[in-house]
């Protein structure tokens, strides 16, 4: 986590504000979560091709401010890249400035998507779906060439 304040600007700001989605293995109350997420200076990021690089996600995000680091999210199995990653900021208002400017922007051709997240701890890199990826790449019906073709429910058909 990181410590200093916020404006109280940016407190109120829209693209800043929590979103209603909370990580369902987060061991701790809700109002732990959230007081975490409050001044969390770590992102989730979705959305992303398999194809994206770590020097990708670096170049985009450190134009919001300084990267501590990007843990890229991994198949469990393969150890490839399943299309989400970690941004953790050394401060909060570059994390927010994140949230606000890049959020919704375009990359590797996919419109990727940022959340707050309460702080990386070891083994979340890891796609949490049976075969190993993401959960929603499991059931995806159409095909998609950025997140590996069709769905695995698909595939196995």
């Amino acid at each position: 986590m990181c410590s200093g304040g916020t404006l109280s600007i940016l407190r109120s700001d829209s693209y800043v504000d929590l979103s209603q989605y909370r990580d369902q293995h987060f061991r701790g109350t809700r109002y732990d979560q959230e007081r975490l997420l409050r001044k969390s200076c770590t992102l989730y990021v979705g959305n992303l091709s398999f194809y994206t690089t770590e020097e990708q996600i670096h170049e985009l995000f450190g134009k919001s401010g300084d990267i501590k680091k990007i843990i890229m999210g991994l198949d469990k199995v393969k150890k490839t890249a399943c299309g989400f990653c970690f941004v953790e900021y050394y401060a909060r208002g570059d994390a927010e400035n994140a949230m606000r400017y890049i959020n919704g922007t375009r990359l590797d051709d996919r419109i990727i998507r940022t959340d707050w997240d309460a702080g990386f701890k070891e083994g979340r890199q890891y796609g949490r779906g049976r075969s190993g990826g993401q959960v929603r790449d499991e059931y995806r019906q159409d095909y998609d060439a950025g997140r590996g073709g069709y769905g695995k429910t698909v595939q196995c058909q």
